[in-house]
Order: structure tokens, then sequence, then C-alpha cells
């Protein structure tokens, strides 16, 4: 949640936006700094536009890195709230907690699936990259669907059917399959990155 420049003007205004920050604690401060990190949650979410927070805590005691996942609905919303006095003064009390200042990354679309743990931020791989594994992710969970609950399905009105079909789907894929998916072809998505086994 710097002020760090990030490329973003290939996106539309419209976009939803995630931003992937990362945050190296220095030792001794992890829990103030996660109390800190509550409070800035807490004061995000009563912006509008906002998606929502997650984060992910450091992967050994050998590596203090902290990983925070937010969204907003748009870059107005997401511009609205890291120009506000609310996120500045908490700000300034974490980064004096940091090994060095944090390093922020704005992503949108499928992009937010190819991360790998530890290397973040990371670049994104191609798009025709992505395109391939998130299919190759997508065909089976949606045939999955199809063989289990198909007759179940056939009898359900169509809008409602593809509603629970793309809802299953997007959840598997979000939380299940692509994560895995990612680690799987990471020697082909991030061929030049130096990927650790955590």
């Amino acid at each position: 949640m710097t002020d760090n420049p990030s490329s973003t003007s290939e996106q539309s205004s419209l976009d939803p936006l995630t931003v992937v920050v990362s945050r190296r604690v220095k030792k001794g401060n992890q829990e103030a700094f996660e109390a800190l990190s509550s409070k800035m949650t807490e004061r995000a979410s009563r912006f509008p536009g906002y998606l929502g927070t997650a984060m992910f805590r450091p992967a050994s005691p050998d590596d203090p890195e902290y990983r925070i996942v937010f969204k907003f609905r748009d870059r107005e919303a997401l511009a609205a709230w890291e120009a506000s006095e609310e996120r500045a003064e908490l700000l300034e009390q974490i980064e004096s907690l940091l090994v060095q200042p944090s390093e922020r990354e704005v992503t949108s679309g499928i992009v937010t699936w190819f991360t790998l743990p530890g290397q973040n931020p990371v670049k994104p791989p191609p798009k025709w990259k992505m395109t391939i594994v998130s299919w190759l992710a997508l065909y089976p969970a949606v045939t999955l669907v199809f063989i289990l609950f198909g007759d179940w399905l056939a009898q359900i009105p169509l809008l409602i059917r593809t509603l629970m079909v793309t809802v299953v789907v997007m959840v598997l894929m979000s939380y299940v399959l692509m994560p895995r998916m990612t680690r799987w072809f990471a020697f082909w998505l991030f061929p030049d990155k130096k990927r650790s086994s955590r």
C-alpha cells in the first residue's frame, strides 16, 4: 500500500483491481504489524468499492515477508482509498515496522490467479500462457460438474443452472485448481524465475 508507481496505464478505469503488497517485518514486530494491518483493513472496508482483503503470513521464520492482497471495484475507488488520511495515518506506523519499504503491484483479470509464494510482486506470464493453463483447469472442472450433477442440473431452469455451475467452477478455479496449476506449470509460466518449494 505504498505510493510506488505501478504499470496500470493499459487497464480500464472500470476494471476491478487487485493490489498485492509485500511487507518484510522486523523481527519482534509481527504482533504490532498484524494489529495495524487489521486496523487498515477495517478502515478500508468502510470505503465505497472495497471488495475484500486477505493476508498471507510468512512461509517460515527465516522469511519475514507478509503478503497482503486487497481488491477494489475500480481505479477510482482504489485512488480514493489510497489518497485518504485514514490510510496515510496507519501506513506511516506500518512502514516504521518494516525491514524495507513496502512493495506494491496492481493487477486485474485472471492475472491474480498466477502468483507464486515468496515471489511477490511477480511479473505476470504472457496472456497466451495464462489462457492455456486456465483452460486446462477450466475444462475438466466443468466436465466433472456435469458428470456428477448433469441429470439433476437438467431439471433446473437455464438461468439458475448456469448461475450454480459458474459459482461452483469459479470457487474451484480460485481456491483449488489455479493455485495447483500455477505451481505445476511454474517451469513454463515463469521460466526465468528462481523458484523455491515453499
